[in-house]
């Protein structure tokens, strides 16, 4: 099976609008009342959800004039908040046919289908036009693919000269065998976990100047026992949150994720990067 496939097959999940609606409702919601803050809970698969989106976009100098690209968009959660907040237009790409196909129900949903466009392709062969985009970011994205070079200087290729391109990935910051499976991959073939150096190298050889770096080790340690608190509180999983887009086993990939933080193989890194003019 091609890494690909097995990417397609770890990521695939039937019905996920209904399961959706499903989680809407028992929050006593209608898709029609529907706001971002509630599809947060289910369309910010990232460690530190929303907040780590807030902390991102924050730094990548987005206006609503702009055109922005987000670069493994999966359903599209911080493509339609960063249209929202900073009212810049959104390309979100993901390989995922499942997310791009919900992510633009759920555009339609809360009324940004004007401003947020998903299709589905490959992040090392968008279907995008060169010098498009004033900026550009991806969260959680880079641990699937193996060649960042590549990824690199697709990204360069698409940006206007002096944009900002904002990467939020979980990075290998010590030693040791990662546990598996984890929420980006059920098994080590597809998973290309790199040190920041890595990127930043390959940032600098398509083009790029590094204009910030900062390990989230702590932020997501917080987060997650934050989230652990809550869940001893309720009575199980809340009817709208990430199992949905994980799967049955999600409590084993969160569980496998904290402890590759918290025995600190690895953790969520920002690299903020500047294409050179």
């Amino acid at each position: 099976m091609s890494d690909t496939k097995e990417l397609t097959r770890h990521y695939s999940r039937s019905d996920l609008l209904g399961a959706i609606k499903r989680g809407l409702e028992a929050l006593g919601k209608k898709r029609e009342t529907a706001t971002l803050d509630d599809l947060a809970l289910v369309d910010e698969f990232h460690v530190g959800g929303r907040q780590a989106s807030i902390e991102l976009l924050d730094q990548m100098d987005v206006s609503a004039d702009q055109f922005v690209l987000d670069i493994g968009c999966g359903l599209g959660g911080p493509a339609r908040f960063a249209a929202d907040y900073y009212g810049c237009k959104v390309a979100g790409v993901d390989l995922t046919e499942d997310y791009v196909t919900a992510g633009r129900v759920l555009c339609n949903w809360v009324g940004l289908s004007d401003k947020v466009s998903l299709r589905q392709g490959s992040a090392l062969n968008m279907p995008l036009v060169d010098g498009t985009f004033d900026a550009a970011y991806m969260m959680h994205v880079g641990m699937n693919i193996a060649d960042k070079a590549a990824l690199c200087s697709e990204v360069y290729r698409l940006l206007r000269p002096g944009a900002r391109f904002g990467i939020y990935d979980v990075m290998r910051v010590g030693e040791g065998e990662l546990t598996f499976p984890v929420p980006w991959s059920s098994v080590p073939e597809t998973s290309f976990v790199a040190r920041p150096q890595e990127y930043k190298d390959a940032l600098a050889a398509a083009g790029f100047k590094i204009v910030a770096e900062r390990n989230r080790r702590d932020f997501a340690l917080d987060f997650f026992e934050k989230q652990r608190v809550r869940l001893a509180a309720s009575d199980g999983l809340p009817p709208l949150s990430l199992h949905i887009v994980m799967g049955e086993n999600t409590g084993e990939k969160l569980q496998n994720l904290v402890t590759n933080i918290a025995e600190n193989r690895v953790a969520p890194v920002e690299v903020i990067a500047r294409k050179i003019a």
